[in-house]
């Protein structure tokens, strides 16, 4: 299990919120959570139905009845605006027009709010009341079997609101209910649930502290220098080139961001495989094959590919102009990872003709690499790697070294794993590396990912913004002059959020509107970094809301 608070009394809450407005903190700060792996259902009251713990890849809270209804709550009475959300997978039917659903602001087994995933494909937000029901909106929105959905139900005053997969929104203004517990719920069905996450929607605005504290804190921010500490590449033609300006507005949803979207090595963007074929793949073989082809693919992954280990180490190269994305939300890539990469050689210190560029790789679990997970080295350029899950390699889950720039990571989701992402190949490998590795990070799901989250050798400047990082060892660490730019983050129960170190050379860090719970210390500052502003349009989200929308659209099947 990862962490779970519960606020069992209105004293109790009382206590926490005005902890917070004592502190000048922010809000949103975890009420409950409850992943399961902790092999049980403690604190949960169930009701009709048949629940257990149960596994599906890992364990989730299963329901498995399908003759009646059926329900499960837990958290506090006295709970009034949050967000819970939770995964949602419909198993088994009995008849049509069933439902699995996600309840806030729950009285009793009979009264609540509810958002209802029903298999007449659409979404709808209810309440119950004495039993009787009320639709308050409703959506389309496909509705499989077998598919993994999370589901988000916000309550604020009056105002619900609620999603799927970060879209098919429904909202309404009600006031039958004030507080009330969490909970989930099924109508003749069978379903599993997961990943379940209450986040408070109360409190002030982040005010700065510049230590961390048990309760939520906005770590204090120098201001940005509006040019790097350290020099930047040279305009010769092996030199990434400066940038005249941001493009005038942030791309749209589904479309590269970051990095990825910096004009440089004769690349204007990153398309992956655009205006070249798309394939459907489910085997090893066809797999291997159209990675490896010349000129652009799209690449749909169906189901599980094993990948052999042989003599690459289990390491498969990709080549230029591809996208590779799973389908659905069970694509997976299991037992060996992708090189994006030409070979090694120590002697090239300028990007060659054949680096390279232009990937694009999402919405793939993959796991069980005897080595890296993904590995982009070799002055690989213009890559982009969203929303993906990765988990159980044998050394990093995401390596960017040797040269290697003009990157995006964006809504993945990181877990079971050491040494996560690491920026930089090693101490000596300035020659490859300085003024290079220019590497986006965003809105991914640092989930018990142990370390390197990531950590930072000579890159001139590296955006880390609005992810969530949850019991961590240590966050971000920056060395060899690195400079990173750390904003919006929220960071729970990390011993280390962020640190400046001796390898080699001090790192720099600016950071500004994050936010620590439960850390042990302080995101440490030194010099000046390159404000992300001078190449790319972002909008940041508020840092208390990442505990809650990162987790709900982090990772596969979400996009």
């Amino acid at each position: 299990m990862k962490v779970r608070f519960r606020l069992a009394t209105a004293a109790v809450a009382a206590t926490v919120a005005a902890a917070m407005l004592y502190a000048g903190t922010a809000n949103a700060a975890t009420l409950f959570s409850d992943d399961f792996n902790d092999g049980n259902s403690s604190g949960w009251t169930t009701s009709g139905g048949t629940w257990s713990v149960a596994a599906d890849g890992t364990s989730v809270l299963r329901q498995a009845g399908t003759s009646s209804d059926a329900r499960a709550r837990a958290g506090s009475t006295a709970w009034a605006n949050y967000t819970v959300t939770a995964r949602v997978k419909l198993t088994a039917v009995n008849g049509t027009n069933r439902f699995a659903a996600l309840l806030a602001r729950a009285q009793s087994n009979t009264s609540y709010y509810y958002l209802a995933l029903r298999t007449n494909n659409t979404v709808e937000l209810k309440k119950l009341v004495g039993g009787s029901s009320t639709t308050l909106a409703s959506a389309a929105v496909t509705v499989t079997t077998g598919a993994w959905y999370t589901l988000s139900l916000n309550v604020s005053g009056s105002s619900l609101r609620g999603s799927v997969n970060g879209g098919a929104a429904v909202s309404a203004v009600d006031s039958q209910f004030a507080t009330g517990q969490i909970g989930v719920a099924t109508y003749n069905a069978a379903a599993n649930f997961d990943d379940v996450l209450v986040a408070d929607a109360a409190g002030p605005s982040p005010s700065p502290s510049t230590g961390p504290s048990a309760s939520p804190s906005s770590s204090s921010s120098p201001s940005a220098s509006p040019r790097p500490s350290s020099p930047s590449p040279s305009a010769s033609p092996s030199a990434s080139p400066s940038p005249s300006g941001p493009p005038p507005n942030p791309p749209g949803p589904g479309q590269p961001d970051g990095f990825a979207t910096v004009a440089g090595y004769g690349q204007a963007t990153t398309t992956g495989g655009a205006g070249g074929p798309v394939v459907t793949v489910d085997t090893t073989e066809e797999f291997l094959d159209y990675i490896a082809r010349t000129g652009p693919y799209t690449i749909q992954v169906s189901g599980t590919i094993t990948l052999p280990t042989g003599t690459t180490d289990g390491m498969h190269n990709v080549s230029s102009d591809k996208t590779i994305v799973g389908l659905g939300s069970t694509a997976r890539l299991v037992g060996g990872g992708l090189n994006i990469g030409v070979p090694v050689s120590d002697a090239v210190t300028s990007p060659p003709a054949n680096a390279v560029h232009n990937i694009i790789i999402r919405n793939l679990s993959i796991s069980g690499a005897t080595d890296d997970l993904i590995n982009v080295q070799m002055f690989s350029h213009h890559i982009w790697i969203d929303h993906n899950d990765l988990s159980d390699g044998g050394d990093g889950a995401l390596d960017i070294k040797r040269g290697s720039d003009l990157l995006t990571v964006s809504w993945n989701r990181f877990h079971d794993h050491d040494k996560t992402t690491l920026v930089g190949h090693d101490d000596a490998n300035g020659a490859q590396d300085t003024g290079r590795l220019r590497v986006t990070y965003h809105h991914n799901f640092f989930d018990r990912s142990d370390q390197r989250n990531p950590r930072v050798r000579f890159s001139p400047l590296v955006h880390v913004y609005n992810n969530y990082y949850f019991d961590n060892s240590y966050g971000i660490a920056s060395t060899n002059e690195s400079g990173l730019f750390v904003e919006g983050n929220y960071f729970f129960s990390v011993n280390n959020p962020g640190r400046v170190e001796f390898s080699g050379p001090l790192g720099r860090m600016v950071e500004r509107n994050n936010i620590l719970v439960e850390c042990n210390h302080p995101i440490e500052v030194r010099g000046t970094v390159t404000d992300p502003a001078t190449f790319y349009p972002y909008t940041v989200d508020d840092p208390a809301s990442v505990p809650t929308i990162v987790p709900a659209g982090a990772g596969v099947g979400k996009i």
